[in-house]
């Protein structure tokens, strides 16, 4: 019978439809890592050992413990198979992580919402079951012409696959929980560590972790272009909050090594904690906030007078407090004080940096070694493990 081809659909429509209504959420799933190309070369493996030997191996199994000796040899060579991959496969090893695409779904592939993608999930395999029941009854029963319907016999096979479809449809209807949403169900366990300020970090801290070369230090800039070009940290890059909400960062940060540390910063806190919530709602570990943004950074590792001056007053929120006579981008000391250098800074610049004494590096920022406390805690990421039986 075909009645297999219903399950992933099933767990599919279940899954995505509790998401929907809020019972679990489908970003902290977890789902194996896509490798393109192993992945195919072993599923082409896995289909003709399949279809040679006549099971996969959860009926392999059911055929064995009754004694079928086909079913023993179908287990005694899956065994096999296993042990002598475990023994080769660092034989191949580069062709084994070869064309990684990380935590990648159906919807993210095709760029649709996962509802939609649902519905022709369920309509494809609904056309897969029709042609393997006409198939059974014309390979199988020696069916011919009229007698070979489109529709299954049974009303109770035609009343579960229109219930299964416009679940899928319902599902579709009510959509997934945004990011805003899903931060929000979090509740204490999220807001929490922004009433506590727990997630925001002192710019020292995060020089001082640039300077360990055990950790890799990402900072991502959440501030519009003009004042990403005045200003910006070493290695940062700009990113918009829509980029924040969009699965391409999300795979990527969440399938950066244990010893990664993502940063945000914006002019002030405002953006980057806005940035954070997001990403944080998307099961995205190991980030924070670097603590005042910018403005803050630059108060710390103040820039040339020549370069640049602070504003009088308070600046109005997600502002930036000074004020440039340049665009240097990171061409600045006070852009990678974990880092001595020559900057192609102006000639006023240069000269600044040059007179400037007992800075944290030796250069360009003059001031004292700053004191701070600790706040990153690198959180291990869990070996959760998932697939087909």
């Amino acid at each position: 019978m075909a009645s297999w081809i219903f399950l992933p659909p099933v767990a599919a429509t279940l899954i995505l439809l509790a998401s929907a209504v809020g019972l679990v959420d489908h970003a902290r799933l977890w789902i194996n890592p896509t490798f393109l190309a192993p992945q195919i070369a072993g599923g082409l493996i896995m289909g003709v050992g399949f279809i040679i030997g006549g099971f996969c191996p959860g009926t392999s199994l059911v055929a064995a413990s009754t004694l079928k000796l086909d079913g023993v040899a179908f287990v005694a060579g899956v065994a096999a198979g296993i042990f002598a991959f475990g023994e080769s496969v660092s034989l191949f090893d580069p062709f084994f992580r070869a064309t990684s695409y990380g935590r990648l779904t159906i919807p993210d592939w095709l760029g649709v919402p996962p509802g939609i993608a649902l519905v022709g999930l369920i309509v494809m395999a609904l056309a897969m079951f029709a042609a393997a029941e006409i198939s059974e009854a014309y390979f199988g029963r020696g069916e011919r012409g009229a007698a070979l319907g489109l529709l299954p016999r049974s009303p109770a096979k035609i009343g579960a696959a229109a219930a299964l479809l416009a679940a899928a449809i319902a599902t579709a209807i009510i959509g997934q929980p945004t990011p805003e949403d899903r931060w929000r169900s979090m509740g204490e366990a999220g807001e929490g560590a922004v009433a506590s300020r727990a997630i925001y970090v002192d710019p020292a801290e995060v020089v001082d972790l640039k300077r360990d070369l055990s950790l890799l230090v990402n900072v991502l800039d959440v501030r519009g272009e003009a004042d990403f070009n005045r200003f910006h940290l070493e290695d940062a890059r700009r990113i918009d909050l829509d980029d924040a909400r969009g699965p391409d960062l999300v795979r990527e940060l969440a399938g950066a090594g244990e010893n990664a540390i993502t940063f945000l910063v914006s002019n002030d806190e405002r953006d980057a904690t806005e940035a954070y919530r997001i990403l944080k709602a998307q099961n995205v570990h190991n980030i924070y906030v670097i603590e005042g943004g910018i403005n803050n950074w630059l108060d710390r590792y103040p820039p040339p007078a020549c370069v640049a001056r602070r504003r009088a007053g308070k600046p109005a929120a997600g502002e930036l407090a000074w004020i440039f006579a340049y665009s240097l981008g990171s061409g600045l000391a006070a852009a990678h004080p974990d880092v001595a250098r020559a900057d192609p800074a102006p000639a006023c610049a240069r000269a600044d940096a040059g007179t400037a004494a007992g800075s944290e590096a030796g250069h360009g920022a003059g001031i004292a070694k700053a004191t701070y406390t600790r706040k990153v805690k690198i959180q291990k990421k869990v070996a959760a493990k998932g697939g087909c039986g």
